[in-house]
């Protein structure tokens, strides 16, 4: 076996810079057209209901600004609930920008959000972490999460930073998000975004943000620099501090992203379509508070639609419920013109089959259904319990190929795709390996598959017969080692490391514990 080990290594080793090679940063856009479950009657059938849920039953919001806040613009506020018309809430959503940017430190990262770019994002807030060599979960560290941060950063087809890809419960909950974004901000240069959890985390995170820009004060405010996304807490309720985040985060001009967490059968109706009719209403009415604060706030809606095993209440992702319910709010999104994310999710707890073709059909059905930012894109295992480095390089895999899938030139069809002088000159006795029209495109046509597992049995254990998630989990040693954060100038690092410690001295975020 150590002769075997060593075998492997040195495979590994030789083997690294072609193992690790990656497509380049871009940001591709969807060329196919959307699936579309829902027919025109359809659409306006769960418009339609969604509407009489904000007129008839209202919303409950659990804070005294957003009460007030309707209560000016003529809504009916009774007590914590809130029902506004069809008429002022289609105006409100029509005041939001169907397209919009978010400019990170590092500009050549700025992102564009809607017209059929297609972003993938990190996993987000799982507290435990897969261990691959324990075999089993532990609880996230500040270790944990600064190397999940380094994937992140290392991969190109990550395009955004959605939250702790783990949460590191070894950092007091007080000063927690002011250690995470200090290690996102300096081993990264992407797009992050805040937990609108309370007044101090937004407002250290904005403020951290800008500094790690170097931008003043109107210029963070004059377009998103960053963005949070909240959840209602379904069914029909939006609470206090994520409400106040997205209050404060509109007044200064950053993303927003609602997604309502609708679990058919369990915080929804059992039904699709009566799941997807509620989650709309509770975006509508985070979308139309928005535009209230802030006309033309950058607003996105999620959706987190899925069903649950009813024997024990536990969430189900990239299953068909979860899928058909993508694909419907992509067609709603859609019809309000506004810009839609969704998630690579899955329910199994160690990187493996089946983690695969959940996180896969969650996937797909994200692009089928149009979606604009892909949450968990990579990484997240057990139904958000869990980050996984192995399984982060195995997701990447996929996104790679789905970038590459989206590629216009693969559906080219111009006089030189078809290649009938190629064709003609190999006639029925040749082959294309060594002709010039193959040997013309071999490089900039294709790439190699970043693990490069596409091999016969008999090359596969010649290599010394690696399986997927020990490949990744060498991979995942490889890239951590020869990590390198991106260049920051050392004053602004300098100036953060400074208002880390001065919140810290100030005490944080007041706890209970």
């Amino acid at each position: 076996m150590r002769n075997r080990d060593r075998g492997r290594s040195a495979n590994i080793k030789r083997r690294k810079q072609h193992l690790i090679e990656q497509m380049p940063w871009c940001l591709p856009k969807i060329i196919d057209s959307p699936t579309e479950p829902l027919d025109q009657s359809g659409v306006e059938a769960i418009h339609n209901g969604a509407m009489r849920i904000l007129e008839d039953i209202g919303i409950e919001f659990l804070n005294s600004e957003a009460l007030e806040i309707f209560k000016k613009a003529g809504c009916i506020v009774k007590d914590q609930n809130v029902r506004m018309d069809e008429t002022l809430v289609m105006e409100l959503v029509g005041k939001a920008p169907s397209t919009w940017s978010i400019t990170p430190r590092n500009s050549r990262r700025k992102l564009t959000v809607g017209n059929k770019f297609l972003l993938f994002g990190n996993v987000s807030s799982p507290p435990n972490y897969w261990d691959y060599t324990l075999k089993k979960k532990i609880p996230g560290t500040r270790e944990h999460c600064q190397n999940l941060l380094k994937l992140s950063q290392y991969f190109n087809c990550i395009h955004f930073i959605g939250g702790y890809p783990v949460e590191p419960v070894d950092v007091h909950a007080s000063v927690r998000h002011l250690d995470v974004l200090f290690d996102t901000l300096t081993l990264t240069d992407k797009v992050c975004h805040a937990y609108s959890l309370g007044k101090e985390r937004v407002e250290d995170v904005m403020e951290m943000v800008r500094i790690a820009g170097g931008f003043s004060m109107g210029e963070f405010e004059s377009d998103p620099k960053m963005f949070t996304n909240i959840n209602s807490t379904s069914p029909l309720k939006h609470d206090y501090p994520m409400i106040d985040g997205w209050i404060r985060l509109a007044k200064k001009n950053q993303g927003l992203i609602v997604t309502p967490f609708t679990l058919a059968g369990a915080m929804a109706p059992v039904t699709m379509a009566g799941a997807v009719t509620q989650s709309i209403a509770e975006a509508l009415s985070a979308v139309a508070l928005a535009q209230l604060v802030r006309p033309g706030a950058s607003c996105a809606v999620g959706t987190f639609t899925s069903n649950v095993d009813m024997k024990t209440g536990a969430p189900a992702f990239g299953t068909p419920e979860y899928m058909r319910a993508t694909q419907m709010t992509g067609q709603l999104c859609r019809f309000y013109n506004l810009p839609m994310r969704s998630s690579g999710a899955c329910v199994a707890t160690v990187p493996d089959g089946q983690a695969i073709w959940e996180t896969s059909n969650s996937l797909w059905a994200a692009i089928q259904s149009g979606t604009n930012l892909i949450y968990h894109a990579a990484g997240w295992l057990e139904g958000g319990l869990i980050a996984s480095p192995e399984k982060f390089i195995m997701d990447c895999e996929m996104l790679q190929q789905i970038q590459r899938y989206m590629e216009p030139e693969l559906v080219g069809t111009t006089e030189d795709d078809i290649a009938l002088q190629a064709i003609k000159e190999v006639g029925a006795d040749g082959h294309f390996f060594g002709a010039q029209h193959t040997q013309e495109r071999y490089t900039e046509a294709f790439y190699q598959p970043f693990l490069s597992n596409w091999k016969n049995f008999e090359s596969w254990e010649a290599d010394g017969g690696i399986w997927t998630v020990e490949r990744s989990h060498l991979l995942f040693n490889e890239i951590i080692s020869d990590f390198k954060p991106p260049n920051l100038d050392p004053s602004i690092k300098a100036e953060l490391s400074d208002f880390v410690k001065l919140r810290k001295r100030e005490g944080g975020v007041p706890t209970d514990f």
